[in-house]
């Protein structure tokens, strides 16, 4: 059996007891960074023995921990935070162990994502997961791909590239296209900030962005699905819509604060 197994993106108390307990019945858990990993896994009292699967070696490993499974041992994959293969390793095991008819249970759980859009405030009923788009090679191609998209758009940002990547969003998709930045998702300084692409990114101008971030994309005016960029309803009296969740008991990366 390989087990998919989501860990906390920021507050501890989001593991499941599913998911502590997968972990302790597993023959061997496969983390992509053991030291981190190592911080959760001590936390709940876990001692499965953790060998590294990361980006860097999941392709030379893979054939590795199929062995493994086909004869017998059953594997617990995980991430630094969320969910295994949602931009993160894990699909290219998960990819050999269906072809090879090893059965994989994937554990509902933590994702960055779905709380970002939901706190967005703009339509969640349809809309695209894009992750991080292409440092370079490609980039322009893939904004270019959601000029005219007419559902919300969900992208995975570092702190370092975000001012940079608004700025690129203004000239694609105009300064008026309504957006949600999330940072630091269920963690103590977990801030989401509205408004249009303009006034977001001189939001950001002001306040260097920190922390993961995620960016929820409206989708352009007039949508097939009738739902304007404008639904979240801004004030316009308002130049950014900022709510600031101060009070959540979370950590940061599994460490203190």
């Amino acid at each position: 059996m390989l087990y998919v197994v989501p860990t906390p993106v920021g507050n501890m108390e989001d593991m499941t007891m599913r998911a502590v307990r997968v972990l302790k019945e597993a023959d061997l858990i496969l983390a992509e960074d053991t030291r981190t990993s190592g911080i959760l896994l001590s936390h709940y009292d876990i001692h499965t023995p953790v060998l590294s699967h990361h980006k860097y070696n999941e392709h030379e490993s893979v054939e590795e921990y199929t062995s493994r499974l086909l004869s017998g041992t059953n594997i617990a994959i995980i991430s630094d935070a969320g969910t295994p293969g949602i931009s993160d390793p894990g699909f290219l095991l998960v990819r050999e162990a269906v072809k090879h008819g090893i059965e994989v249970q994937t554990l509902p759980g933590a994702t960055a994502f779905v709380p970002a859009l939901v706190s967005s405030g703009l339509p969640c009923d349809h809309f695209i997961f894009e992750g991080f788009l292409p440092q370079k090679k490609g980039r322009q191609t893939r904004l270019q791909f959601y000029k005219d998209e007419q559902r919300t758009v969900i992208f995975y940002e570092s702190p370092r590239r975000l001012l940079k990547t608004l700025e690129q969003f203004i000239e694609v998709f105009g300064p008026e296209r309504q957006v949600c930045v999330s940072r630091e998702i269920s963690k103590v300084h977990e801030t989401h900030v509205r408004g249009t692409l303009s006034e977001v990114t001189d939001h950001f101008r002001q306040h260097e962005p920190l922390g993961e971030i995620v960016i929820i994309l409206g989708g352009c005016p007039n949508s097939v699905y009738d739902v304007p960029c404008s639904i979240n309803n801004y004030d316009p009296s308002s130049m950014v819509n900022e709510l600031i969740m101060g009070k959540a008991k979370s950590k940061n990366k599994y460490k203190k604060s």
